[in-house]
This record gives C-alpha cells, structure tokens and sequence, in this order.
C-alpha cells in the first residue's frame, strides 16, 4: 500500500514539473511571437522603403529626359516628389492605396483576434486610410458588415473569416 502511495506521489511531483516546464515554454512562444512579428513588420517597413526608392530613381531618370514641342526642345516638367519615407517611418502609409476592407482584413490578420470598429478605425488612419463622411466609424463598421470576409462577433466588434480564395484558371 505505501508502494503505490510513493508512485502516486512520485507521479503528483512529475506533473507538477511537467505544468511548470509547459509554462515556462508558453511564456517564451508568446516572446517569440512578439518578436516575430516585430521582424515582420521591419521587414515591410524595409520593402515599402525600397519600393519608394526604386520609384524615386525611376522619376529621376524619367526627369533627365527631354520633350520636343514646336519651340524646340527643353527640359521636361516632372511634379514635385513628396518624401514618402517620413510618412513610411511613422507608419502613415501602410494602407495607401487600400480598400477599407482590405486595410482592415490585414489588421485583423496581425492582430490574430476579433476588434470593435473603433480599434479598426483608429489604426486604419494610423496607417494613411482616410474615412469619408460625416461619421467616419459608422462608415467603417457599415463596410466591414456587407463584406463576406469579415464575421459580425458583437456590437461593432469584427473578426476575419476563414475565406479560401479561388483562383480563377
């Protein structure tokens, strides 16, 4: 009878460690996902940067080029170039050129939970969108709603669906 007492123990010590150890292993997944997506996001801010230097070089060379018109020839007039890479930096302008759906399908991606409107707003500007309209978090909240690749999860509150994209053949 104490033989199986001491396994009994012996096993109640062994899943106390094992819970422990699971814990201590839980804690640094979720550092490694904090980490994980910090690269990500330096890793497209790094390609954003790139894409706008690339451009810059492109309307560069475009700019050296020269237009004939009846007078004769003379330089060229290119617009003004605004510097995008202060704007990337802060990160104003990760959605530029997004749907708000779009831009906030790939917010609730990152995130990986469900976010009222008004977090989805909030970040949505943060990132260069810009709301229309007199109510600008109705307008997001209404747009999210008649869009299939998001799931209403409470009042206001969005999450993504698990839409399998077909490709057309």
């Amino acid at each position: 009878m104490e033989e199986l007492r001491d396994i009994v123990v012996g096993l109640e010590q062994r899943i106390s460690v094992y819970k422990g150890r699971l814990q201590d292993l839980e804690k640094k997944r979720g550092r490694l996902d904090d980490e994980i997506a910090t690269i990500k996001k330096y890793l497209e801010l790094a390609e954003t940067l790139h894409r706008v230097e690339a451009d810059k070089a492109k309307l560069a060379t475009l700019s050296a080029q020269t237009v004939t018109d009846e007078k004769g020839t003379r330089p060229q007039q290119m617009a003004d170039v605004p510097d995008q890479s202060r704007e990337i930096l802060l990160g104003r302008s990760k959605f530029v050129g997004m749907s708000v759906p779009e831009a906030a399908c790939v917010i609730l991606r990152d995130a990986r939970r469900s976010m009222h409107a008004k977090e989805i707003l909030q970040r949505l500007l943060e990132g260069g969108i810009r709301i229309k309209g007199k109510t600008p978090l109705t307008s997001v909240a209404t747009s999210l709603k008649r869009d299939p690749r998001f799931k209403k999860v409470g009042p206001n509150t969005f999450e993504t669906q698990d839409v399998k994209l077909i490709e057309a053949v």
